[in-house]
């Protein structure tokens, strides 16, 4: 069968009473609509918050976006893997449990596993139950009933679970259809194409794609081509979790809410910016994927780099689905290029190697040995960037992110410059550290002068923002306020196709010199800080890693 035009899909932008897509009306990144000087209070709110019976409200009494109470279906291919279990069900339970799933909402997963609803359950309660048994016994039960599950060989010749599949939507077109690829970016093109053939893809259907998407900028043009034939733009949704996380979306209140920053938010100010993500763990069971990956492809083009897009951006004039995700393209588009004989000078890579009972990346449990391919991935990648434009024309920023660091941290530190003229002996720069995991929240070092008699002895004391202890409630996991973001059809926390390739296009020379080099990268104990030419990068300049606990 030929695939159509994704024209063909086009549905209108102003929601009907029926339900469908989210209104084109403009949503912020809070999930909160706004209106415009053509558009009165009114109309927004008539096409934002629907009655309970069609659909969602806009208001949000949970702090995690847009709450959809329209019924859909939510169907999750790669729904019993590891992203499936372990992220997205329990994300999906809590979102059930504060009332934000309509009660005909359905979650379907997708899997080659021949598993029939109550095989599927069984599993789901046995693996992913993110509560302990005794605790909303009732709740977690109405959660299983939602879950279904359907085999499907994708790419295969047997079409039958297409079908299968089909019986189980038929009747519910008009719902807001959404299909979850938690797969391999080689099976979107096939998937989408496959949905499509049979007959699945609806004017009210969405697509979620996971990163990473593709190993370069040909292949990712070549996935989103592929997708795009079938969906519109509009339906697309490229998800990186870490825009979900609420010190995320607090950088952007933070920047655009108040006024005491905006003045020194340059390169008047400030004299360089860290953005690192660090985890303890390594890779057992996993190099086979990672070999093909490496952390530069599988943290920094992605994570990474939209961090640097929230830190970086200019003012949007609108708060809107749009405008923020304009401001972060113009980011990538200023981004200096690192190519040729700049890559060995402004990056560094590495690879962890035996540290206390701990194994190397090569000696990790596989299910094949290592090759030369393994020898020359990276476990650790680092980068000197910067944005050419005037606001922070001069100042670096820091990249760098690793397996199997001391501790798990992934931060944000703005680092200011000296003051001045310093009267006072021992004063240090302050310093602004927007903390994602563990313990998410924000911390402004100030200069203080310690109590006492005497000499004046000064100390940087943080002030501290934790949304654990300042709100009193469950800080919610990003997947929760993304998939939600779905559900209601705000695309402003996903990544555009532009976006995603201009990410890859500053990238692409850096990986061609790394995977054309004969150097192998630079091993690290596991358990320390990573490789000595990542302290050095800094080092140059006169400048350190930020390592304090707050």
């Amino acid at each position: 069968m030929s695939v159509s035009p994704r024209n063909s899909l086009s549905a209108p932008e102003i929601v009907a009473p029926d339900g469908g897509l989210a209104p084109s009306t403009p949503s912020g990144p809070l999930g909160g609509a706004t209106t415009t000087a053509s558009q009165p209070a009114s109309e927004t709110a008539s096409e934002t918050a629907r009655t309970a019976s069609g659909t969602f409200s806009a208001v949000d009494e949970t702090g995690t976006g847009a709450t959809p109470r329209h019924a859909a279906d939510l169907i999750v291919f790669g729904g019993t893997g590891d992203l499936s279990m372990r992220k997205l069900i329990p994300a999906l339970y809590h979102c059930d449990r504060d009332g934000r799933l309509a009660d005909e909402t359905r979650i379907i997963a997708m899997s080659r596993g021949g598993l029939t609803d109550a095989d599927f359950r069984g599993k789901v309660d046995a693996e992913a139950r993110p509560v302990p048994e005794g605790e909303d016994d009732e709740g977690w039960q109405r959660f299983l009933r939602r879950l279904h599950h359907v085999s499907v060989d994708v790419g295969g010749s047997d079409r039958s679970g297409w079908g299968a599949l089909s019986r189980l939507l038929a009747g519910y077109e008009d719902r807001d259809r959404v299909f979850y690829l938690a797969s391999p970016p080689m099976t979107f093109g096939p998937f989408c194409r496959e949905a499509h053939e049979a007959g699945l893809v609806t004017p009210h259907s969405r697509v979620v794609l996971e990163k990473p998407l593709g190993r370069d900028l040909a292949s990712a043009r070549a996935i989103n081509d592929e997708v795009g034939a079938i969906f519109d733009e509009r339906q697309i949704f490229r998800i990186d979790h870490y825009l979900g996380k609420e010190t995320v979306q607090n950088l952007l209140v933070l920047r655009f809410a108040n006024a005491f920053l905006e003045p020194v938010w340059n390169s008047l100010w400030i004299d360089h910016v860290q953005i690192t993500v660090a985890e303890t763990v390594g890779t057992p069971g996993r190099r086979g994927y990672y070999d093909h990956a490496g952390a530069l492809r599988d943290m920094v083009q992605n994570h990474l780099l939209q961090l640097l897009c929230l830190v970086a951006m200019e003012p949007p004039s609108r708060n809107d689905r749009e405008s923020i995700r304009d401001e972060k393209v113009k980011v990538l588009q200023s981004l200096r290029p690192i190519v040729g004989s700049e890559v060995d000078r402004f990056t560094v890579r590495g690879q962890y190697a035996a540290g206390d009972d701990v194994p190397s990346y090569l000696d990790e449990p596989a299910s094949t040995p290592p090759t030369e391919i393994s020898r020359r991935v990276e476990t650790y990648a680092a980068i000197r960037a910067e944005v050419k434009n005037w606001r922070w024309a001069g100042v670096p920023f820091y990249l760098r992110t690793g397996k199997r660091m001391p501790s798990r941290r992934s931060e944000i530190v703005v680092q200011f410059k000296d003051v001045p003229h310093a009267i006072f002996p021992g004063a240090t720069p302050n310093r602004l550290v927007l903390r994602l995991q563990p313990s998410e929240g924000i911390h402004l070092l100030l200069m203080a002068k310690e109590p006492g008699a005497g000499e004046v002895a000064l100390r940087p004391v943080p002030l501290s923002l934790s949304f654990a202890e300042t709100f009193q409630s469950r800080v919610p996991d990003a997947y929760e306020r993304l998939l939600m973001d779905v559900l209601a059809g705000n695309p402003t926390l996903f990544m555009r196709r532009d976006e995603v390739e201009a990410a890859w296009r500053w990238i692409d020379p850096i990986i061609e010199t790394w995977e054309g080099s004969e150097a192998l990268p630079e091993p690290y104990p596991a358990g320390t800080a990573g490789p000595a030419g990542a302290r050095e990068l800094l080092a140059r300049s006169g400048r350190t890693w930020h390592e304090e606990d707050l």
